[in-house]
């Protein structure tokens, strides 16, 4: 059951996902109507949010128990007594997961309008309320109080300040305005802070403002399970390559119990700062941020100084996790992709440059997880099939958890490789809604099964590196 428009690519980018998804190997596998079945069911499901939102405890602070507790009382008092359950997962101990309701299609539209950018949108359809500088317009008259209607301008074609707007436009739900348009639109510069506190979402999700800040750490369900595959052992040297904002680098810190170390990179120095300030909050003591390009972080010759930070010298590392900067197409809700196919493209060079970077970088014997939240093949089971001939010392490794399919035909893999992968595709179930009635009637399994489905576009590859050579 699909509520939004299917998501928009530009032209040349859509024929390029169309030759992906159509070709001869997966063709030959499925035929050419269960594959094109798939793929646009896929590009409905990219338009909505996951069917659950995600939240990983900081079991280095609290019990899963404990905190599961304070989150349903939470919840329960968000949504006004609606009883909505928290449900932890059997092969994933550190998350809580709580089902999403809606969509809701018959909610009353009011006459006053406020108009949010997408990415503002995108979070509203999560959980979030409304914030200031995501306002793009609003209606002449909206004064702190009113009831309002609230749209995403997902084209990015709205002017700021606009009175009206009759362009493409998504409904997101209803709100109360905080604050009057004048004070929205002030001649002294932007206001910071909540503009419109949602009451009606159309999908209804917690928020999570200033909610158990040091014990919940909100993220989709595939980015977990990648620390959980890295498996990272206390007292080991750890490489997060590309760590912002920070999420699984806090992730595999507790995983290791606070012993040993993790270095966490990213070349871009406010989100190296976000990771300090995560870590500080988690009171995580053994991550190092380094702001850093990582494909500059191999060390050619040795030098006397004995220096904590990047480069670093070969085989320096026990596990690297290369959760490498991509295409992003796997990111929901997202109703209009903006990138070009170039910078598409773009992404396999860097990807290679950073892989590489990252084999030199591991000790013989140590483990490499790369991952990205895109779902093309050319960032994925085409990195896999270049990495295994172009290193011949990696050897694909089995990934424990394993709760994502297995890899996409199309890139010359096995059988056996393709198992071996884990590729989270969001098209697996039908898209449907889910309300209070439904909610009920569902057994903990089936709902369980259900968010291991429809979550992120993901993907994850485990290897080994077998000697220096």
């Amino acid at each position: 059951m699909s509520f939004f428009p299917k998501i928009v690519f530009q032209h040349e980018v859509e024929e390029y996902l169309t030759k992906v998804f159509r070709n001869n190997e997966l063709i030959s596998a499925l035929g050419t109507q269960e594959a094109e079945k798939k793929y646009q069911s896929l590009l409905s499901h990219l338009s909505h949010p996951p069917a659950f939102t995600t939240v990983r405890v900081n079991t280095h602070l609290a019990s899963v128990q404990h905190v599961k507790k304070m989150l349903f009382e939470e919840i329960q008092k968000q949504f006004k007594g609606l009883c909505v359950p928290v449900l932890e997962h059997p092969k994933l101990q550190d998350i809580l997961l709580i089902p999403v309701i809606g969509p809701r299609p018959d909610l009353k539209k009011h006459a006053s309008e406020v108009i949010v950018g997408a990415q503002c949108g995108y979070a509203v359809l999560r959980g979030a309320h409304v914030y200031v500088p995501g306002i793009v317009s609003t209606s002449r008259f909206v004064k702190a109080g009113d009831l309002v209607s609230v749209y995403s301008d997902i084209e990015g074609k709205c002017k700021r300040g606009a009175k009206e707007f009759n362009g493409v436009k998504v409904f997101l739900g209803n709100g109360i305005s905080e604050l009057s348009r004048s004070e929205i639109f002030s001649s002294s510069g932007p206001l910071k802070g909540l503009g419109i506190r949602m009451i009606e979402p159309v999908y209804l999700s917690p928020s999570f403002d200033n909610v158990l800040p040091s014990h919940l750490f909100l993220q989709n369900l595939p980015s977990v399970v990648v620390s959980h595959v890295l498996n990272p052992q206390p007292g080991e040297k750890i490489l997060d390559m590309c760590a912002a904002p920070g999420g699984k680098t806090t992730h595999i810190a507790t995983l290791m119990h606070d012993q040993g170390e993790v270095i966490a990179m990213d070349k871009i120095a406010n989100k190296v700062k976000k990771i300090k300030q995560n870590a500080e909050f988690l009171q995580l003591n053994c991550i190092k941020a380094f702001c850093y390009d990582g494909t500059k972080a191999l060390l050619v010759e040795k030098t006397e100084d004995k220096q904590e930070g990047p480069p670093f010298l070969p085989e320096s590392f026990d596990r690297i996790l290369l959760d490498a900067p991509c295409s992003g197409m796997g990111q929901r809700p997202n109703m209009a992709y903006s990138s070009t196919l170039k910078e598409v493209t773009s992404y396999q060079p860097l990807q290679r440059k950073l892989f590489t970077v990252a084999v030199k970088l591991l000790k013989p014997g140590g483990v490499l997880v790369y991952s990205t939240c895109t779902i093309t093949l050319s960032e994925n089971e085409e990195q896999v099939a270049w990495a295994l001939k172009t290193f011949p010392c990696l050897q694909l490794h089995p990934q424990e958890p394993h709760i994502g399919g297995e890899g996409m035909k199309g890139a010359g893999l096995s059988l056996d490789q393709l198992k071996l992968l884990q590729r989270f595709d969001p098209s697996a179930v039908t898209l449907r809604g889910m309300n209070i009635n439904s909610l009920q009637d569902s057994r903990e399994d089936d709902l369980i099964s259900l968010a291991n489905k429809d979550c992120i576009g993901f993907f994850i590859a485990k290897f080994i590196k077998l000697n220096s050579k």
